[in-house]
This record gives structure tokens, sequence and C-alpha cells, in this order.
């Protein structure tokens, strides 16, 4: 004969692992919009920080353009850009150079 302590021990086993089974459950269901949020959010971040590593750069080098700019050599070459001419020099305008090119190039491919 068996004692009757031991079918309750052996019954109570099974609901223990479905306890801590359901609790398990329970505290990966609560946890798991929290995790999702810090992962998102941590992905963010490390885009902003790429951002910002960019406009860093960007900045530093328009600061450079910026101290460059205050050279007259930079402000003839902009000016040159614009079109304008210095006082006695002569101003010439060519037309049809991509027609030309591509006609030159017709001419010597065999």
């Amino acid at each position: 004969m068996r004692p009757r302590l031991s079918r309750r021990a052996g019954r109570r086993r099974p609901r223990l692992w479905v306890v801590a089974v359901v609790a398990v459950g329970l505290m990966g269901f609560l946890y798991y919009r929290p995790v999702k949020e810090y992962i998102s959010t941590r992905h963010e971040l490390t885009q902003r920080r790429a951002e910002v590593h960019a406009l860093a750069r960007e900045k530093a080098t328009l600061e450079r353009r910026l101290a460059a700019s205050g050279t007259s050599e930079a402000l003839i070459e902009e000016a040159r850009r614009l079109g304008y001419v210095r006082p006695g020099e002569e101003l010439f305008i060519v037309t049809g150079v991509k027609q030309w090119l591509r006609a030159h190039r017709a001419g010597t491919k065999p």
C-alpha cells in the first residue's frame, strides 16, 4: 500500500510546472513591448548618431570653404564662373560645342 501523501505530491508537480510555464509566458508577454521599444530606440539612436556625424563633416567642409572664399583667388574664380570678365578682356561665347563633339567623335571612329 502506498501512502496518500505520495499521490498528492505526484499530482502537484504537473500543476507546479504548468504554473511555472504560465508565469514565464506571462513575463515574456509583459516584457515583449518594452524590449521591442528598447531595441527600436537603440537602432534609431544609432541612425541619428550617424546622421549627426555626417552633418558635422559637412559643416567642417562648409567652414573650410567659407574660410577659403574670403581669398581673392576664390573670388576671381567665382566671378569667372558667373561670366564676369576683367576690364580690357574680350568675352567669347561659344555655342554648339556638343554638336561639334558628336560630329568629331563620329568622324574619328572607324
